[in-house]
């Protein structure tokens, strides 16, 4: 799987992986690859993490460089990425009850509501307002994935 990672994301891998790099060499222990992704992926597969490890560590050295902690890094935010879409996706396939690819933004009111009970009806407003660009009084699914992941 070869991923496109956008520059902010090359930025949070270097912090992540300069933060770990404390001798200043340009190489992390494989293990704390590991920690790294603990904090940054809901989770992943300890052998498949295990294998790229050690496809990585060309020496034997058991440390990585930059270049190759990316490698591993972007494999595991993808498919982070791809279950949480996943899960939306599912989310959205439960209040869209007739299959019709939206969401009337009354149910998205409920749901915002349910979120935090806090919102008065004037933030809901403007949130339904937000969210619903094309003004059509329905949020379609990429809307909603646009409100749930702030992409």
């Amino acid at each position: 799987m070869t991923t496109q990672i956008d520059d902010e994301q090359i930025t949070m891998l270097r912090r992540a992986f300069s933060m770990f790099d404390s001798s200043k060499q340009g190489r992390i222990e494989k293990e704390k690859v590991r920690t790294i992704l603990n904090t940054m992926v809901h989770s992943f597969d300890d052998r498949e993490l295990d294998n790229m490890l050690d496809n990585e560590d060309v020496d034997g050295s058991g440390k990585l460089n930059f270049d190759s902690f990316v490698r591993v890094a972007t494999h595991f935010l993808d498919e982070d990425d791809e279950a949480l879409q996943k899960e939306l996706k599912e989310a959205f396939r439960l209040y869209d009850k007739e299959g019709n690819g939206y969401i009337p933004t009354s149910s998205l009111r409920e749901i915002l509501a349910a979120l935090d009970d806090q919102l008065t009806p004037d933030q809901l407003n403007e949130m339904i307002a937000e969210i619903d660009t094309d003004d059509s009084g329905t949020v379609d699914f990429d809307e909603f994935m646009e409100m749930m992941t702030g992409d």
